[in-house]
């Protein structure tokens, strides 16, 4: 192995972190404290696997699927489903086309990079790169998805069967993406019917709202006990359907406070309750804590779908759902929420959930 180098306290691009580079050594930069670190062999999540095809397909099984949705959702805030109704071959090509854009060459992925988290379309390795204190171990495109017409123009434009196919139709990511925001759609009518609060309580503001796509990397690393791919943290969002290409995430288990791994279930995908799921309903259901977890063998690729109301809707708690306490969380928006990450080091511990609680 060679001589491991000074470290420099210059920043370095994108196109020049450690991961994109392949060193055999991890850069201090990337260490993560002790009490951080990840056991490559924890215990395997007990989490549960719904079967969708109730809600579709059988009208006498939507009670119980609901039920247990409701039940996800405030056990865990996490939850696996089959029979989505998105194909395996959509999903297969989204992997494809995420897989294609990252193998291109650094000066063309590097025509997005950004650390502003208020990009509609950028490339990164860390939330914000050379500025947060630790950095973490993985590459990502994220860009916004909805309406699909109008971003779709903004993807990048290689490789080209990213974003169009022939007649500037959406394929791949595109048609994913679309699919994606469908089954969310449905999954937020049978949570909102599941509170009480009726199937088309949120449906119009989902529609009309924002999904934002982050295509995550993690190549092999040198030494995957002493850093992450991505650091513990709540998704800012109020669902997150997520396509594993490879085991990986881990969650938080609320009763006993432990890591826990998620397999890769064939055909399945993840869904994670976000900071406003807990807003809305007044702490009923909580936001999984999540993070990435390394290894030396093989590249891991995942697609995160992420849905909220508009850019500026307020989520508050719903009125119905509050106790005779008051409230416990206050209202916020997706844009309180991009500013909060613009100010603020993830890697620190600090969640954009707890600013919101008014009685911590």
């Amino acid at each position: 192995m060679p001589a491991r180098p000074t470290e420099s306290k210059d920043t370095w691009k994108t196109s020049e972190s450690a991961q994109e580079q392949g060193l055999e050594y991890v850069r201090d930069a990337y260490q993560v404290p002790l009490s951080d670190r990840p056991s490559l062999f924890p215990d395997t999540a007990d989490v549960p696997l719904i079967d969708l095809g109730g809600l579709w397909k059988d009208p006498a099984r939507r009670p119980a699927v609901f039920k247990d949705i409701g039940n996800a959702c405030r056990c865990s805030g996490f939850f696996q489903i089959v029979n989505h109704g998105i194909c395996q071959t959509v999903m297969d090509e989204a992997l494809h086309a995420a897989s294609s854009f990252l193998g291109l060459p650094a000066e063309e992925k590097m025509k997005y990079m950004s650390s502003n988290v208020h990009e509609p379309v950028r490339y990164a390795t860390s939330l914000k790169d050379g500025i947060d204190k630790i950095q973490f171990w993985r590459v990502f495109l994220e860009h916004y998805a909805h309406p699909l017409e109008h971003w779709m123009g903004h993807w990048p434009e290689n490789p080209p069967h990213y974003r169009y196919r022939l007649f500037h139709l959406p394929e791949k990511m595109g048609k994913f993406c679309a699919e994606a925001r469908n089954l969310t759609v449905k999954l937020m009518e049978a949570i909102t019917e599941g509170l009480g609060l009726g199937p088309s309580y949120l449906t119009s503001k989902m529609e009309e709202g924002m999904q934002v796509m982050a295509v995550n990397c993690c190549p092999p690393c040198p030494d995957p006990e002493v850093a992450l791919g991505l650091p513990p943290h709540s998704d800012y969002t109020c669902l997150t359907v997520v396509l594993q290409g490879s085991p990986g995430l881990q969650i938080m288990d609320l009763e006993d406070c432990t890591w826990k791994s998620i397999p890769k279930t064939p055909g399945a995908l993840q869904v994670h309750v976000g900071d406003h799921m807990e807003v809305l309903s007044d702490g009923l259901y909580k936001s999984v804590v999540h993070r990435a977890v390394l290894n030396s063998e093989q590249t891991r690729i995942s697609i995160a779908s992420l849905h909220s109301l508009g850019m500026n809707e307020t989520v508050e708690p719903a009125e119905e759902l509050v106790g005779v306490h008051g409230k416990k969380y206050r209202g916020s928006s997706f844009r309180d929420l991009l500013n909060f990450l613009a100010s603020n080091d993830l890697g620190e511990g600090k969640s954009f959930i707890s600013t919101l609680m008014i009685n911590q």
